[in-house]
């Protein structure tokens, strides 16, 4: 799968003409936006990613088209979600969605979060999720506009200088299971392939962002999906006489992490090998996978109460229907870990971009260093191309 195998759609062809006539005006006034400051090691942060970076406001009719039946998602703000507390602690809070700018130069310089609440690697089963694939279209025009509004050498210097976080795979997961319990047609290959067809679709998509000449990216593993309330909740209707002492009675469904592990050891791995094949990139892989697991599995440790129902649902594991109405959420999120039918709630999400930032309370989520590392070193450095 490449970028030139999916038809361009309207949406990406808008903002090409944006690009054309805002070229137009810059020729036709002679005038050029002021220059960024090339001080910073990290003038802007984008995002890429699925309902991992995104509650639905970076998703154009979420509330018509959504499949999850949680209309309030991530409690309903993205501020609480991993990116956007990692873009607080880096000093540049308010990362805007890219549908809701207007494509000026000031809103690209500031940062966006191209991400949508429901994004697929593979090209999506249905209309009502976007591809990863979009999102790189839209970060290629804007990094055009960029490249079209100042001097060759600041502009690559201000992508390379940025960060972009990636986070995808999880509702490729999420629509493969919910494909299987409707009895959907299945894709033609095994649980193990599938993870491994993630995992190299990220390294491409890793690749075309190089070939943009982005240098510095954090790339987020899958949570564990197997401890979910609603993966939780299909395993219990699926084995009603299994008790509470199985896997799941402890709020894990273990062959459902078993896939999710493999793929993020498999992207793990190949960006361990990606790194000495790019030395000029700089690549973090954060493991929130295992983040989540040391929560659930030590609970009282981390302030925790309720390790398998969501805050916010109805029925079992308050995941028969997902988050409808705040009104129908649990009064303490914080001592809950998970939110709705798929998502951690804030307080899990703060200890996970805590653990990022600085490598604490949870050691070693990012490697090979943590993210507060990779902003103090320097950006990578190279001649521009003649």
């Amino acid at each position: 799968m490449t970028m030139s195998q999916e038809k361009p759609n309207f949406k990406a062809t808008k903002l090409l003409l944006l690009v054309h006539l805002v070229a137009l005006l810059v020729i036709a006034h002679g005038k050029l936006p002021p220059e960024v400051s090339n001080d910073l090691n990290a003038p802007a942060f984008y995002i890429l990613g699925d309902s991992s970076v995104d509650c639905g406001d970076n998703t154009l009719f979420y509330p018509l088209i959504h499949s999850y039946l949680s209309l309030y998602s991530c409690n309903g703000s993205d501020s609480t979600l991993i990116p956007h507390l990692l873009a607080e602690k880096m000093g540049m809070p308010n990362i805007l969605p890219f549908y809701s700018q207007n494509g000026s130069i000031d809103g690209i310089l500031k940062g966006l979060n191209f991400g949508s609440a429901q994004a697929t690697i593979m090209n999506p089963s249905s209309q009502n999720y976007q591809s990863v694939n979009q999102q790189l279209r839209q970060v290629f025009d804007s990094m055009q506009l960029l490249q079209l509004q100042m001097s060759q050498e600041t502009a690559l210097h201000f992508i390379r200088s940025s960060i972009f976080y990636l986070s995808f795979g999880k509702d490729d997961y999420i629509d493969l299971y919910l494909r299987n319990a409707s009895g959907a047609a299945k894709p033609n290959y095994s649980d193990q392939e599938f993870s491994h067809i993630l995992a190299n679709q990220m390294i491409h998509v890793i690749r075309n962002l190089y070939d943009m000449n982005v240098r510095r990216m954090i790339c987020m593993g899958i949570l564990p999906l197997g401890c979910t309330p609603r993966m939780l909740l299909d395993w219990y209707n699926s084995n009603p006489k299994a008790g509470e002492e199985d896997d799941a009675g402890r709020g894990c469904v273990e062959e459902i992490n078993a896939q999710v592990s493999e793929y993020n050891k498999m992207l793990h791995e190949q960006i361990a090998t990606l790194r000495t094949e790019l030395p000029d990139a700089q690549i973090v892989f954060c493991d929130v996978y295992q983040g989540i697991r040391k929560i659930i599995n030590n609970p009282e440790r981390y302030g925790f109460e309720d390790v398998k129902s969501a805050c916010c649902g109805l029925g079992k594991y308050g995941a028969a229907i997902g988050c409808l109405s705040k009104d129908t959420a649990c009064e303490q999120d914080t001592s809950h870990v998970w939110w709705d039918l798929y998502n951690p709630t804030k307080a899990v999400n703060s200890l996970l971009a805590d653990s990022a930032w600085s490598g604490s309370p949870l050691s070693r989520i990012c490697r090979p260093t943590t993210i507060q590392e990779l902003l103090s070193t320097a950006s990578p450095s190279h001649p521009i191309p003649t």
